[in-house]
């Protein structure tokens, strides 16, 4: 971001300079790592599409399998990095390594018997997603490859957690970048084999399950650089110690509520896509389009919130209460205007942007208005995604998994199902509904912030 960017992003938030370079050196690294992670996903698309129709719905489907498997390993990120930034704050750096060490523990743990059981009923766990025989042909070594490295992602969380929780989130990202260059060298090498350089005389390659091979050889590399990096590069800056059962026990019971809400959230989005499945399959095709566009919008905040977490952490360790407090704030007002200028392009031009994606002129019509609504309620949502991150680095995991379970399953899917299968509102009325979920998320955890009891937890 230039200076003259930065300046202009301090005149509008309101934050200070000092702050707010604070706030975008820990959360850059983290927005880049997200959306390199969404590109890689839409070259693989691009390579597998290349193969056939049917290797691009198995890809599909084996990859949301996967993440509802890897959503329930995703919460030992979020508490390791606020244990970790309560210890950095209290420049407690002896202790640092610790829980990084539980959680890298806690992977091998779970993630071994999740890898066995998972890949043994594959085959019944993917035919909840379809009936196509010849899709499932397809998609069951691919999610069995993607499966099999279940660990070492498990591992790499455990590694954001730690380097986020220090404040140095480049040597995530510098890793993350190495990893996804790997997955799109191998898995294009495995896919299509030598002919695509030597001719259709020489080896074809493995087909769609070269890319879950590549994927799988990817994400371990990384967590051996990850190791390498860590306890080698960076020996003398840390001392080891190993976990003891308070810090296993300290760690899990953080990491276990936000590891059930993403599990959740992911089934969420799946039942979502059912419900708007039943208003029509043009919808739902333009739906898929419009969540992609949607998360993509919204993973600056994430990147943002989850730098929050970790100044909330530290300034926590250093009780300094009322510090902490003002991260939140200032996480938030930072957010408002960076998502703010993403979206514009969203309600000012919609079909433009869907044009980019189908020429198909009925979707675009479908999707126009519940995108211009995505790029107008973005704004009144930030506080919602920013603040998320904020308690878990103040280690609010239980409440977060409450009033998100609560809004999501208990509000928001039911009524999206009444609106609109049962009602006929459609997809705007759909996202007319997420909106004020949405909203009403953001009031939620704003009056929870200015309440500050998450200030008295002890982690």
């Amino acid at each position: 971001m230039t200076t003259r960017a930065i300046h202009l992003l301090t005149r509008a938030s309101g934050v200070s300079r000092d702050r707010l370079d604070r706030i975008l050196v820990i959360g850059l690294p983290i927005i880049g790592g997200m959306v390199s992670q969404s590109v890689i996903n839409l070259i693989d698309a691009l390579l597998v599409g290349r193969i056939s129709g049917t290797a691009l719905a198995a890809v599909g489907i084996g990859s949301y399998a996967s993440f509802i498997i890897v959503s329930m390993m995703m919460g030992l990120s979020a508490a390791v990095q606020a244990i970790v930034s309560r210890h950095f704050g209290a420049k407690r750096y002896q202790q640092m390594t610790e829980p990084m060490l539980a959680g890298l523990f806690l992977t091998i743990v779970v993630g071994i018997p999740f890898t066995l059981l998972f890949i043994g009923i594959s085959p019944s766990y993917l035919g909840l997603f379809t009936r196509d025989q010849a899709v499932l042909d397809i998609a069951i070594p691919y999610f069995d490859w993607r499966t099999a490295a279940l660990a070492f992602v498990g591992m790499g969380f455990v590694f954001r957690g730690f380097w986020s929780g220090i404040g140095e989130s480049k040597i995530y990202l510098k890793i993350l970048l190495f990893m996804h260059a790997t997955n799109a060298i191998v898995s294009y090498f495995l896919m299509f084999g030598l002919s695509e350089f030597l001719g259709p005389n020489t080896w074809q390659g493995l087909g769609t399950v070269g890319s879950g091979i590549g994927t799988a050889v990817a994400t371990t590399l990384a967590a051996v650089v990850f190791f390498w990096v860590t306890f080698f590069h960076h020996t003398e800056r840390f001392s080891l110690s190993l976990p003891t059962k308070s810090t296993l026990l300290q760690l899990s019971r953080l990491a276990l509520p936000n590891s059930i809400q993403q599990t959740l959230f992911a089934l969420g989005t799946g039942c979502l896509f059912l419900i708007i499945g039943m208003i029509g399959t043009k919808e739902q095709a333009i739906g898929h389009i419009l969540t992609q566009l949607q998360l993509l919008l919204i993973l600056p905040a994430v990147g943002l919130g989850i730098a929050g977490a970790s100044l909330v952490g530290q300034a926590l360790g250093q009780e300094h209460k009322e510090n902490a407090y003002r991260w939140g704030i200032d996480v938030a007002r930072v957010a408002i205007i960076i998502l703010g200028l993403l979206g514009l392009p969203m309600w000012i031009a919609p079909e433009w942007v869907l044009r980019i994606f189908t020429a198909d002129k009925e979707l675009i019509a479908l999707g126009a208005w519940p995108l211009r609504i995505i790029g107008l309620n973005i704004v009144l949502e930030v506080a919602a995604i920013t603040l998320t991150q904020a308690l878990l680095g103040a280690g609010a995991s239980r409440k977060v998994l409450k009033i998100n379970l609560l809004m999501q399953w208990g509000v928001f899917l039911p009524l999206a199902y009444l609106i609109g299968p049962v009602l006929g509102y459609g997809l705007t009325g759909i996202w007319l509904l997420q909106a004020l979920q949405r909203i009403t998320l953001s009031a939620i955890y704003g009056f929870i912030w200015r309440a500050r009891h998450w200030a008295h937890i002890s982690v």
